[in-house]
């Protein structure tokens, strides 16, 4: 059995107009999100074997800050230029090329290729996962060459107003 983490980057800044969309940063929201969904990750006992992130500055901090919380180590997080801009598919094709060593793999990237993967996955759809969430679904293939449509059952999906008082 293999688990997925898709995580959706968290809360990006529009400040800077002159930004190219790959280089926005995190915004203060986003800054306060992201390290508490990590700690929500970590509570869940939750440390994937390896983070693939989409290099687009929003997300490799994302990546970055969640994997500082769950402990996993920085230099370990590889950074997938396919990962920007693409979908469902693309990341089906990515993570067919995981090495089956990997039980828990966790993609950092971008809507809305990470919602349609979670519902392509997983029992439990859902119409958005908003910035800083996390849908964990339990895949029941021993390779991931064999991910297809509906092959695992939700774990969680976590998200930060989730916990909003």
């Amino acid at each position: 059995m293999k688990i997925l983490y898709l995580v959706r980057h968290a809360k990006s800044s529009w400040k800077y107009s002159g930004l190219d969309d790959f280089e926005r940063p995190l915004n203060k929201r986003g800054r306060k999100n992201a390290p508490f969904m990590g700690g929500v990750l970590k509570k869940r006992g939750a440390l994937p074997d390896l983070v693939l992130s989409s290099p687009a500055t929003r997300a490799a901090m994302t990546a970055r800050i969640i994997a500082a919380g769950v402990n996993y180590p920085l230099e370990d997080i590889i950074y997938t230029e396919s990962m920007y801009g693409t979908g469902e598919r693309g990341m089906i094709a990515i993570i067919k090329q995981m090495d089956d060593e990997i039980s828990k793999l966790m993609l950092v990237g971008h809507n809305p290729g990470m919602t349609s993967l979670a519902n392509a996955m997983g029992n439990d759809p859902v119409s958005n996962i908003p910035t800083s969430g996390i849908y964990c679904v339990h895949l029941e293939i021993p390779s991931w060459e064999m991910i297809r449509d509906r092959c695992g059952k939700t774990e969680f999906f976590e998200y930060p107003k989730k916990y909003a008082s």
